[in-house]
């Protein structure tokens, strides 16, 4: 005797057989269209482990010294060296050596500073009222000049604020 019809158990009355069991696989078809409401919080941590790396890294990096070659105290006291003085006035106003200057004047007494075989030193005295800005193209002034021996006077006066 052969029994043909569906292997599994009859249906009882009113209810639907139960389903039929599916194959496993990786990828499924497009019918399931459940959305999933969790966040995946896997690349969030990745990128966060990344980025506590990158600034355990830069943190030395970002602390850089600048290097100054300050002069050394000597036991023999040597003679003062000869020097000019440029002094810079709250309004801006340019003095050669206690004389007034103007820039044109400045440029020329830059330049043959520069070209002095025996080097005095230039030192700058601006008032704590000039502008920077002022001070600013002063000092790139004296750069492009080739100055190589420059001082500021006056800054005594600030070591007690610190």
């Amino acid at each position: 005797m052969q029994i043909s019809g569906p292997t599994h158990a009859p249906a009882i009355a009113g209810r639907a057989p139960p389903p039929k069991p599916r194959p496993l696989r990786l990828f499924r078809a497009g019918d399931e269209t459940a959305t999933i409401s969790g966040i995946n919080t896997t690349p969030l941590i990745d990128v966060m482990l990344v980025l506590l790396i990158m600034f355990i890294i830069t943190i030395p990096v970002a602390s850089h010294k600048v290097p100054l070659d300050l002069p050394r105290p000597s036991p023999v006291l040597q003679p003062p060296r000869p020097f000019h003085q440029l002094d810079i006035t709250a309004d801006g106003s340019l003095y050669w050596n206690g004389a007034p200057v103007s820039s044109g004047e400045l440029q020329t007494h830059l330049l043959q500073l520069a070209g002095d075989p025996a080097t005095p030193e230039l030192r700058l005295n601006a008032a704590g009222e000039a502008r920077y800005e002022r001070i600013d193209r002063l000092l790139a002034q004296i750069r492009l000049a080739g100055v190589q021996r420059l001082g500021f006077v006056g800054n005594e006066r600030y070591s007690r604020v610190f």
